[in-house]
């Protein structure tokens, strides 16, 4: 029988611990799910920035040839993420879709101009690197003019900014509450030592062969909490996924393992400063007040 086993039936013990690692298991898990949340948003902003397009129209005078040039010589730029080559027959063609109707028959010509969508990267997704790289292409003479929609990108910017606000917001609280509540389920489970470390260190214990025991309880039920959240947390991601296919486009495993890992960083981290604490907590206690 384990020194912190002594002094209580095993069953009560068990029971202590199972409730423990469950309580644990499970504000780690919701820990857990809102980094996932963070990670989607996250990735799901660069997503939308990533895909806003800037129209690169060119001059009707200018040869296939030379627009693939243009195109090769945006794509050095270092805004420029990607970029795509639309043909007169292509514009029209989707433009066709669009409408539902050969516009082209009936006007008898196709008025569409060549264009080269560009895509830039995130960080260069907003009015003023938009204007500054318009400023900078529009000296080129093959290009007649960049369009693209402004209130779109800052009405995107702006969201985006105010959810991250408010999902670091709701981040921050939650971790505080998580804290909190493993913090108590660890305070209850070492109150019901409470005797058995003050008798022991009655008959000459030290402190800390008394803590170490608990201690390691402690980060071993941490450590197990945080495998089960990250198995449950595995399994949510899965399901989400199955659901909703559109995030597999999101998906980022580097970032999930950082999420994983910080879970179970978390996790022993608290149980293992929580027991320390309450383990204290009993050992600079008179004994009279063990009763109270």
């Amino acid at each position: 029988m384990s020194v912190i086993e002594q002094g209580s039936p095993r069953k009560k013990t068990k029971s202590v611990y199972v409730s423990t690692v469950i309580s644990i298991a499970l504000v780690l898990l919701m820990t857990g799910l809102l980094g996932l949340i963070l990670v989607h948003a996250k990735n799901l902003s660069r997503y939308v920035k990533e895909n806003i397009v800037l129209n690169v129209i060119v001059n009707d005078n200018v040869s296939e040839g030379d627009v693939l040039t243009l195109q090769k010589d945006l794509e050095k730029d270092p805004y420029v993420l990607r970029s795509e080559y639309v043909s007169k027959e292509l514009a029209a063609k989707n433009l066709k879709e669009d409408l539902g109707e050969d516009f082209v028959e009936y006007l008898g010509h196709n008025p569409l101009l060549p264009s080269v969508d560009i895509y830039l990267k995130e960080q260069y997704a907003n009015s003023d690197s938009i204007q500054t790289f318009i400023d900078k292409v529009g000296k080129n003479s093959r290009i007649k003019e960049v369009v693209y929609q402004e209130s779109l990108i800052d009405m995107v910017n702006k969201n985006i900014r105010i959810i991250s606000i408010v999902i670091l917001a709701f981040t921050a609280i939650l971790l505080i509450i998580a804290v909190a509540l493993i913090n108590n389920t660890i305070r209850l489970a070492i109150y019901s030592q409470r005797f058995l470390i003050k008798s022991m260190q009655l008959i000459g214990a030290t402190k800390n062969f008394i803590r170490r025991p608990y201690i390691m309880y402690g980060i071993a039920h941490g450590l197990i909490g945080s495998l089960i959240a990250i198995l449950l947390l595995v399994i949510t991601l899965h399901f989400a996924q199955k659901q909703i296919p559109e995030l597999v486009i999101l998906r980022n495993w580097y970032e999930f393992a950082v999420i994983f890992v910080f879970v179970i960083a978390l996790g022993i981290l608290i149980a293992a400063a929580s027991t320390y604490f309450a383990v204290t907590k009993y050992l600079r206690a008179k004994s009279a007040s063990l009763y109270r």
